[in-house]
């Protein structure tokens, strides 16, 4: 063994050491064995074992040489009554290797992840974004341009636009293109556990704690992209854990003592106004401006009706492959789907598509074959209402404005102020559906 092991009777007597321990003591075992322990090593505490019944784990000790080693002591027990103790000694040395071979054991697993994260998880290019409309046009060139940066980018829009489509395509074509990807849902989890799954923990941390400890996705995403999605539902507390992470590029584990390096891009995700949650003290100013050096609004389905047409002959032709059938759509039932304001935007629309194909006869998509909220009550006029095109209008208005300004207050401030309204108008104009 090359761990050095001493035997003690209920007495302190040495009744047994191995070759390692002989040769750090640099003794016989003539010299040592039926002596008292404290003879022989004057502050050795495994007497300290059979007093308590308790063992003494990862005890740090020194010679005068400067010799640094790790003791584990146990007590040893017959019928349950202490009739021995038993050290095992680690010598400094060999935890060096065993650490060494450790960290080389993680590089591995990180390098299996990013593999894994390579062939599965970033499929998204911006290829992959259908943009028709000028207004869609223009958010897809502006996160063009922030992919070719290394900053943080946040991507504020409702549910079901297509957020971690874009943060796929951003990863796609940054610098970090080859590196890991790695997403979570920060509403998914409450503030302890989403700690522990972004910094990971030490063994020990807490009770249900994984023998050895946990890498957190901050680690696993080192070189790479960081996508938190929902990231207005992240605690207060969390919030400045991540702002200095994110700062200093470092962060320690729950449960640990020392801090570990991760060079992180941050692609976040909310459906709520970050600016509403700051002023209700739900969310950290300095943090809101630490992700959103790119703010990309991506617009609702009903801001980008044109797209719908597109959008649709896209997921059919990947529903047709999947479900191996014909699947395509009427011109009758196309015009119902343009008719419709998609409150659940691209997902809701591949959720109608999807059943409607299965409700189809032959995979053709008929009224007959959509939902009954989808279809438009007879007698209803085919076209818009004009409020309704007048309000799109005044909205995409806004929208433009934002993207130039910036979607925060004092880009609010400027809009209204160019378009002659007051604040008050704006937030209104943009609440209605």
């Amino acid at each position: 063994m090359r761990e050095g092991v001493l035997i003690i009777d209920i007495h302190t007597r040495i009744l047994f050491a191995n070759r390692s321990y002989l040769d750090f003591l640099d003794k016989t075992e003539e010299e040592i064995v039926n002596k008292p322990l404290r003879e022989i090593r004057p502050g050795a505490r495994l007497p300290e074992v059979l007093a308590t019944g308790k063992a003494i784990l990862h005890a740090p000790r020194m010679e005068e040489n400067d010799d640094v080693y790790f003791v584990n002591m146990y007590p040893i027990l017959t019928d349950g009554a202490i009739t021995g103790g038993i050290s095992v000694v680690t010598f400094m040395r060999d935890a060096h290797d065993f650490r060494s071979e450790l960290d080389a054991y993680e590089k591995r697993s990180r390098q299996v992840l990013q593999r894994v994260n390579k062939a599965n998880s970033t499929r998204y290019t911006f290829d992959s974004i259908v943009a028709v409309g000028e207004n869609v046009q223009a958010v897809k060139a502006l996160a063009q341009k922030a992919a070719a940066t290394d900053a943080a980018v946040l991507l504020a829009s409702e549910s079901g636009t297509g957020k971690e489509l874009y943060a796929q395509a951003i990863h796609n074509a940054s610098p970090r293109r080859g590196e890991v990807f790695v997403a979570i849902n920060c509403a998914n989890f409450n503030a302890n556990t989403l700690e522990s799954e972004l910094f990971g923990y030490v063994e020990g941390a807490f009770t249900g704690a994984r023998r050895g400890g946990k890498m957190g996705l901050f680690e696993a995403a080192d070189g790479g992209t960081l996508f938190l999605d929902e990231v207005s539902e992240m605690d207060m507390g969390l919030q400045a854990k991540l702002l200095r992470a994110i700062q200093e590029g470092r962060f320690r584990p729950v449960g640990g003592v020392h801090e570990v390096e991760a060079d992180v891009r941050i692609i976040s995700a909310s459906n709520a106004d970050l600016q509403d949650y700051i002023s209700a003290g739900r969310f950290r100013r300095d943090l809101f401006y630490r992700l959103s050096t790119f703010q990309i609004r991506v617009p609702p389905l009903r801001e980008r009706r044109g797209d719908i047409p597109v959008l649709a002959q896209t997921i059919l032709s990947s529903l047709a492959v999947k479900l191996k059938r014909r699947a395509e759509i009427s011109p009758e039932a196309l015009d119902s789907l343009m008719g419709h304001d998609w409150p659940g935007n691209v997902r809701e629309l591949r959720n109608v598509l999807e059943a409607s194909v299965y409700l189809s006869a032959d995979g053709l998509i008929t009224p007959d074959s959509l939902p009954e909220h989808i279809l438009r009550r007879p007698g209803r006029e085919q076209r818009l209402p004009l409020a309704q095109r007048v309000w799109d209008f005044e909205r995409a208005e806004i929208q433009k404005l934002l993207q130039q300004y910036g979607n925060t207050l004092e880009g609010k401030k400027k809009a209204a102020a160019e378009l002659g309204i007051s604040l008050a108008t704006l937030y209104n104009k943009l609440g209605r559906a």
